[in-house]
């Protein structure tokens, strides 16, 4: 394969022409808080010293264009009286898509004779979406996504290399932030709640093997780890604001890829002509079938995951100050591992020899959205929206001795969820805004789960509910000022009410940013989160002699008070370094009445989800550490980021005892960089390079004379967490080849995952057939083949 990926290179590199190509840049500039369009914006092609001028102004509708860009990638200036320049870094100008921009610029509070406040809203991944965001958040896009050594265009596994992020598990694209579970995290699409959007994903975790997210439908999005602004909620630890890209309203745009996440084709345009109104689509197909016959592992042993997904969003113009946008995704996956088919020599982070197990999943989640502009100063934007997710799972347990197969556990978990979202933003004047919404949710859920014992003869029930309505009504209010260009602060209340077991909480959110010298900031964030426990918790059954009893029903928020402090310092241009000291107080955390070391804390570290009954939030956490972040903004054809986090990571359960938590590394530490060389003038040779370090996960250890006497595992669970894996290390390299054909753009990359082979233990478990222990390994060295082309 590798001799086939550098014919082709040499091939292509041979046959480029040396002549200089061209494409339209075209977009619409609108106003920060009241997205009301900007007239008279002057947007400026930065071209080196004695270059021709080259650029445009708005029209009455904000929207501007400039022909005969060269391919490559070019930086932008926007200027408007009375607003802050902004600076538009490194846009890839490829011949194959038209480049479209939505650009947001901030009314100045400075005087005109004092100097103008330049800000990159591009390159500066710390100037997220959301302008509420003082501290603990960054953005992304879709070229951090692709570029990236080792994330396979998933924002998850992307999000692996920011700083307070530890992934350290090959099997799933779960992320653990600051030290919390991976089931502490929201996600957001296009401002609405949705489940957990992965492939094979449990509606008890927030990842899994692959995305259902595909990155050529994303816009540039948001990622925050902590004391998050009011409009987030029912989250502990972190949030992924996402934003999908509207399709292009001018010209018929296609994509074709090949690569990990699947086979994809892709199409965006116009509906007609003369419409203003456009499409974007985007359907994946599974590829790893294609995968195990080019004799690639992939970590499932002699079984095929097989997946498909499509992504979609339509925008439509409504009058000269409103517009309307549906969007969704829907995917399928299921896979089977069956243990008397189980190849023992290969890796399986998945399945048993000692067991079956058959999984079904189904995810689909759609919206429409009507955003309209009441004044130059008010923005409104109502949301509608539907997710359903649907899994279905059965068991077998394998005899040692016969290798019969007898029933062992059987489940099923639908959910159906309606939303209603109001959002409302009204600006004051250049100093001071007001962001206000309102965010219900209904769910009705169908939960079966029973495990069977004694060679099938025994049922267990553990949950058996539907029908059942839960309402989650949420509501904020902020209130953003600015003091002066310097000094900004935001103060604001988050309200939520579960209508289950009527069970409320009123939560503050405060921060404080101050910039001095010059490139330095300082600020401070705090905030109060809660979140409700995951609705299986609710209704699993306690045996009573005159039935069963919900003894869980009753459960409050789990809390948690965030506190952090911030400090920026641009070294240069492109050069970022920031440190981030926090704090987190966790508390009204599920526990056992009993005196035990259990606590919902840990949940995520598991594909299952947690049968404990009779829980009381008793329990708490706390999460305390520093992140430290040195970025180069791309530039002169490279850039670099070093992440380091030390944290510690500690829980109490009903026993009273301080213990390390399952997803306490206590340190993690990345190393991302990447170099683009031109050839033949337009074509691009680009090298990228991940290399992450992570402390070893602590574990709860076996109890093997017991496991050996039960013929299963049979943990120590008074030392819970108090053994710990060996660090966790992976590299990984990207090569890849951009090729501009005129109209169109090829790309050829080779993923290069692991490179090393190390050897990073993936979980520790008791094999009854052996009646020994054992490790299991996570994914040695994964090449993985990419092919992209646009036109």
């Amino acid at each position: 394969m590798k001799n086939i990926f550098f014919a082709i290179f040499f091939l292509i590199t041979g046959t480029s022409q040396a002549q200089q190509l061209f494409q339209t840049v075209r977009g619409i500039v609108r106003d920060e808080v009241s997205r009301s369009p900007l007239a008279g914006v002057s947007v400026l092609l930065i071209q080196p010293e004695g270059a021709p001028h080259k650029g445009t102004m708005t029209d009455a509708g904000g929207e501007f264009q400039i022909t005969g860009v060269p391919t490559g990638r070019h930086s932008f200036r926007l200027t408007l009286v009375g607003y802050e320049d902004q600076l538009l870094s490194n846009l890839i100008i490829t011949g194959g898509k038209e480049v479209v921009l939505d650009v947001i610029m901030a009314e100045s509070t400075q005087m005109l004779d004092e100097v103008m406040v330049v800000a990159d809203r591009t390159g500066d991944k710390g100037n997220t979406n959301n302008e509420l965001v003082l501290a603990s958040g960054r953005s992304f896009n879709v070229d951090d996504t692709k570029r990236y050594a080792g994330s396979l265009g998933d924002p998850s596994r992307m999000a692996a290399g920011f700083a307070g992020v530890v992934s350290g598990n090959d099997a799933r694209n779960d992320i653990v932030v600051r030290g919390n579970s991976p089931t502490g995290m929201l996600w957001q699409l296009e401002g609405l709640n949705i489940p957990n959007p992965n492939h094979f994903g449990s509606y008890f975790a927030t990842g899994g093997p692959v995305s259902m997210l595909n990155n050529n439908v994303l816009a540039k999005s948001d990622f925050l780890t902590g004391a998050f602004p009011a409009q987030y909620g029912d989250a502990l630890a972190a949030v992924f604001d996402l934003r999908m890209r509207e399709g292009n309203n001018r010209k018929h745009e296609f994509i074709g890829q090949i690569g990990f996440n699947g086979f994809e084709i892709g199409a965006e345009g116009p509906f007609s002509k003369n419409s203003k109104a456009s499409f974007l689509l985007n359907y994946r197909y599974s590829t790893l079938g294609v995968f195990k016959a080019l004799g690639i592992r992939f970590g499932t042993g002699s079984s095929i995951p097989d997946y498909q997904d499509l992504n979609f969003k339509l925008s439509l113009p409504a009058g000269r100050k409103g517009k309307f946008s549906l969007f969704g995704i829907t995917g399928s996956s299921e896979v089977q591992f069956l243990g008397n088919e189980t190849d023992t020599t290969l890796t399986n982070l998945y399945g048993s020899e000692n067991t079956n197990m058959r999984a079904r999943y189904g995810t689909s989640i759609a919206g429409g959205a009507y955003e309209h502009t009441l004044s130059p100063r008010t923005h409104l934007k109502l949301l509608l929206g539907a997710s359903m997710t649907k899994e279905k799972f059965s068991g077998d347990s394998i005899s040692i001795v016969t290798r019969e197969a007898f029933p062992s556990a059987e489940s099923k978990f639908n959910t159906r969820k309606y939303s209603a979202v109001a959002t409302f933003r009204h600006k004051f004047n250049a100093r001071s805004s007001l962001y206000s919404g309102v965010t219900t949710d209904l769910l009705n859920f169908d939960l079966y789960s029973k495990t069977i014992h004694a060679g099938g003869t025994i049922d267990s029930l553990r949950v058996d509910e539907k029908g059942k309505f839960s309402v989650l009504t949420q509501a904020y209010t902020q209130l953003r000022y600015r003091l002066s260009g310097s000094l900004m602060a935001t103060a604001g209340l988050h309200f939520q009410h579960l209508g289950l077991n009527g069970k409320s909480a009123l939560e503050p959110r405060a921060g404080v940013r101050h910039s001095f010298g010059r490139g330095q900031a300082v600020g401070i964030s705090y905030g109060l989160h809660s979140q409700s426990q995951n609705i299986y918790t609710y209704f699993i059954r306690t045996p009573a002699e005159s039935g069963s009893v919900r003894t869980n029903r009753d459960l409050d928020f789990t809390r948690s008070h965030h506190f952090v402090l911030s400090y920026e310092n641009r070294l240069s241009e492109h050069l970022l370094l920031k440190v981030e000291p926090y704090l987190q107080m966790i508390s009204g955390v599920p526990v056992e009445q009993k005196a035990s070391s259990f606590s919902l804390l840990n949940t995520g570290a598991l594909f299952g989800p947690s049968d404990k009954d009779s829980l009381v939030n008793n329990g708490s956490g706390k999460n305390l550490g520093v992140e430290l972040t040195l970025e180069r903004y791309f530039n002169d054809g490279y850039y670099f980021l070093v992440t380091t986090s030390l944290f510690d990571s500690r829980y109490k359960g009903s026993d009273k005892v301080t213990r390390n938590t399952a997803f306490n590394t206590q340190y993690v530490a990345n190393i991302l960089g990447g170099k683009e060389i031109k050839i033949a003038h337009t074509n691009v040779l680009s090298f990228n390079l991940k290399s992450s370090l992570v402390g070893g996960r602590y574990f709860t250890p076996l109890d093997l004379a017991a496991s050996r006497r039960k013929g299963q595992a049979v943990y120590r669970e008074p030392e819970a967490f108090s053994e710990r894996q060996k660090p966790y290390f992976r590299t990984d390299l990207r090569i890849s080849y951009r090729w501009e054909m005129g109209k169109s753009t090829m790309e050829f990359a080779l993923d290069l995952q692991n490179v090393t082979a190390h050897k990073n233990v993936f979980q520790q478990t008791y094999n009854p057939r052996t009646n020994a222990l054992v490790y299991q390994y996570g994914q040695g060295f994964f090449p993985v083949p990419y092919f992209r082309a646009t036109f």
